[in-house]
């Protein structure tokens, strides 16, 4: 690549793409730079899910062998899956609920002496210091597990299961490890008193159970119970999954319907409705545990009144027309404060990637925000002039300070910050009018804001949920309270109309609509609130997604992740599938030499993970897709010609040979072929699909989009063709890397069309011809070249 000698100083061009020139300011190019290299880098720990069956010649004998009866049998397998995942999941909310429950009593317990007892004698210090050292003792041992044993534990796990039912294989996402750190990270999340709930780690506890329950083994335990091998696909694997993330909805919120309405908005890319079906039974059968178990627990067997993790407890509580506008009003504030809420944490955390990277300093992060969150919590406490008589404080708040207050009353500060969140909800929800001052409500709404913003993205397992729910019940208390005084109908009581509008906050931060309008309508019991809550949930998304994405789509976006939307861009419908290809293509012939199956195997620059088969009579002329795990599979069982002639080989190779090594094929370099073998030819007729996704060359990206959005085909095997003819300039990801899904198809895409968005002026110039190097090419020589540019202005 030259300078142009007239262009500015930072501009660069080169002369064999002159035809096609895109614009973008230094300021936008830095951000780009930025976002490629991070999306270069970050991409390559990722794969595509097959959810396309490879109907090739071993699929179509098993199936032609199975009678009507053994297809019922099958239906009935997935039932009982359906319920064994319901049964798991809730015994885990369960066990999550108890442990809560008992080290949060424990810790509230001792401060809570210890604080009664420096009130009077002094030394409030001592009580400040155990409260922040117990806090940080129980983040430091979620925090470690997490960081040290399994990374991907940390959060929520929504991201990561919204990303795999959309066809991306997140390493490690559905192991039992995961599950195991989750759990026990979660417990000690919350007891040690972050700004965090635990309903949303469920989901993705329930989204590990169904991927391990429906393979009926653990390769992590290296047990097989001989049991639903049927189901050892992606595809089978896929719908159980997504009835696992049902499942913990349905356990976390008593939500057996807004779990299913969760899977179909937020996960699942593919649905039907027999699996409408088995998803809500095993939602039903989730939340029936978890009542079950608990009324046991609490010694009221048979008595099902803990439909789920949280409880709102019951409302009574109705709503005028002229109150609507109301609720709009809240929802836009909520928009507004949840689009503040993203922004704050999209930048903490790009900060976090860059310079918390560490696990040691991950810990200690995750360490300071718990001691910061105990230090803020008592000195608001302390501070605070709030004293509420003692007969007006609900049984179910166990932990009353009085502080500073008079004998028999208690501080209501203290029943904010000194609870467990969900506790915490229903204070606000149901104490009576005038428990919460002005300024009370005023100062915790602001401090949980921005503690609650820090502290999701820690390497810690604790979900968001709970503290935007508390955030909002707080604002629209307090927006309750001052109603009276700037409302024209004076006689508007402050109580009923926040009421209806506390869930705002919620909705302007995870942008859910149709599931957490039923999911709350579920929790709290009252179909009544359905409109008000649509109303403020709909407004707040729209409002929020007009300055920022949901934060789940911020943080997936941040992994650079490859999520497929359900609509492709706006500015790609100009785009043709030639344009974003890419060139030479890997191909394979029907029948391949060993050797040159093992060299292309192993070439770790192109690492691909499909190819196409062409037949060697006619060159160029496709005729099926091998994927990698298959031709390692008959690697590793010496599937050869000559083998094959000579009766060396004892029996015929059957899908249960490939269903034996799913998920976890091994790597090439451990399978071992000789010299001689590498000389011997491998038929690849029988094993490969002879029907792979094809689109002509001048086809919109829009239908590639559409189709890779239900079978993960986009990223793996749609090909570009013309007369079915593979050439070097037709196919577009027969050569996707298999660390990099996103591949020269998607992040080619990206690029250009980031690209095309950002052309605003004529500051820099970027030569990208698609029709002499590609997209992917060009844009890594002036990645380069710019890179280098900005380095030398810098130093």
């Amino acid at each position: 690549m030259l300078r142009d000698p007239e262009a500015s100083p930072l501009s660069v061009r080169e002369p064999r793409h002159t035809d096609s020139l895109i614009v973008v300011t230094p300021h936008e190019f830095a951000s780009l730079i930025i976002k490629a290299h991070i999306a270069l880098i970050s991409c390559r720990s990722f794969q595509s899910l097959d959810y396309d069956n490879i109907e090739n010649h071993l699929f179509l004998e098993e199936e032609r062998r199975m009678g009507h009866m053994s297809f019922r049998c099958l239906e009935i397998s997935r039932w009982v899956i359906c319920g064994l995942i319901g049964v798991l999941t809730g015994l885990i909310a369960c066990f999550i609920d108890i442990v809560v429950e008992k080290l949060a009593g424990v810790k509230y317990v001792v401060v809570k002496k210890s604080i009664d007892k420096n009130t009077e004698i002094g030394g409030m210090c001592i009580s400040l210091i155990l409260w922040a050292a117990l806090n940080s003792a129980f983040v430091m041992v979620g925090a470690i597990i997490v960081a040290f044993f399994e990374p991907i534990a940390a959060g929520s796990g929504i991201p990561q299961i919204k990303c795999y039912l959309n066809g991306v294989k997140v390493p490690r996402v559905v192991r039992l490890k995961t599950l195991m750190v989750k759990v026990c990270g979660v417990i000690c999340s919350v007891a040690g008193g972050l700004a965090v709930g635990k309903e949303g780690p469920m989901i993705h506890s329930g989204a590990v159970v169904a991927a391990g329950v429906s393979q009926g083994r653990s390769t992590s335990l290296k047990k097989d119970f001989k049991i639903f091998e049927y189901f050892r696909r992606d595809t089978e694997k896929r719908d159980f999954v997504s009835a696992g993330a049902a499942a913990g909805v349905s356990a976390a919120f008593g939500a057996p319907v807004g779990g299913v309405l969760f899977s179909l908005e937020e996960g699942a890319s593919f649905w039907n409705q027999l699996l409408t079906w088995r998803i809500f039974f095993a939602s039903m059968i989730s939340t029936f545990t978890l009542n079950f178990v608990l009324s046991i627990y609490h010694k009221k067997t048979g008595e099902l009144s803990s439909p789920g993790l949280i409880n709102f407890g019951s409302f009574d509580l109705k709503y005028n027309i002229y109150e609507i506008p109301l609720f709009i009003v809240m929802g836009a504030i909520g928009g507004l404060l949840g689009a503040l809420f993203n922004v704050l944490n999209y930048w903490l955390t790009i900060f976090r990637i860059r310079y918390v990277h560490r696990p040691c300093l991950q810990v200690m992060e995750a360490m300071l925000v718990a001691a910061v969150t105990a230090t803020v919590s008592f000195a608001m406490i302390y501070f605070s002039n709030d004293c509420q008589p003692l007969e007006t404080q609900k049984s179910s708040e166990d932990y009353s300070l009085q502080g500073f207050c008079a004998d028999g009353e208690y501080s209501a500060m203290a029943t904010a910050f000194f609870n467990t969140p969900e506790r915490s909800v229903r204070s606000l929800f149901h104490s009576p009018a005038g428990t919460y001052k002005l300024e009370t409500l005023g100062c915790f709404t602001l401090v949980y804001f921005f503690l609650a913003c820090w502290t999701y993205g820690l390497t810690v397992s604790a979900g968001v949920f709970i503290p935007s729910l508390l955030i909002g019940a707080a604002w629209g208390r307090l927006f309750g309270i001052m109603l009276p005084y700037i409302a024209l109908n004076p006689s508007v009581t402050g109580k009923d109309a926040y009421q209806h509008s506390r869930f705002y906050f919620a909705g302007g931060i995870v942008r859910m609509t149709l599931s957490l309008t039923v999911i709350l309508v579920e929790a709290t019991g009252n179909v009544t609130y359905g409109l008000p809550i649509m109303l403020v949930l709909m407004t707040a998304k729209i409002v929020g997604d007009y300055f920022i994405e949901g934060l789940y789509d911020v943080h997936i976006k941040l992994q650079s992740v490859p999520f497929l939307h359900w609509d492709a861009p706006a500015t790609s419908h100009s785009l043709t599938a030639r344009e974003v290809m890419s060139s030479p293509v890997t191909c394979f012939n029907r029948v391949e030499k060993v050797g040159t199956i093992v060299d292309v195997l192993s070439n770790t620059s192109t690492n691909h993970n499909g190819f196409p088969v062409i037949i060697q009579t006619a060159p160029g002329k496709l005729c099926g897709l091998i994927l990698r795990s298959q031709l390692i599979v008959l690697l590793k069982h010496k599937v050869f010609v000559e083998r094959a002639r000579s009766r060396l080989r004892q029996r015929k190779l059957q899908l249960k040979d490939f269903r034996d090594a799913y998920p976890r094929f091994p790597p090439i370099q451990s399978i071992h072929v000789s010299q001689d073998e590498r000389e011997c030819m491998m038929d690849l007729t029988e094993f490969m699909n002879p029907t792979p996704y094809t689109v002509p060359q001048v086809h919109p990206v829009k239908l590639p989009w559409l189709q890779g959005l239900q079978l993960a085909c986009l990223r793996r095997d749609c090909y570009v063709e013309i007369e079915n003819d593979v050439s070097e300039s037709a196919p577009v990801t027969c050569g996707v890397p298999q660390g990099s899904i996103l591949g020269p198809l998607l992040f080619s895409l990206y690029m250009l069309l980031l690209c095309r968005y950002l052309a605003l002026d004529s500051q820099i110039y970027l030569a990208l011809s698609p029709n002499n190097y590609g997209p992917l090419d060009s844009l890594c020589k002036c990645l380069e070249l710019v890179t280098n540019r900005m380095e030398q202005n810098f130093l």
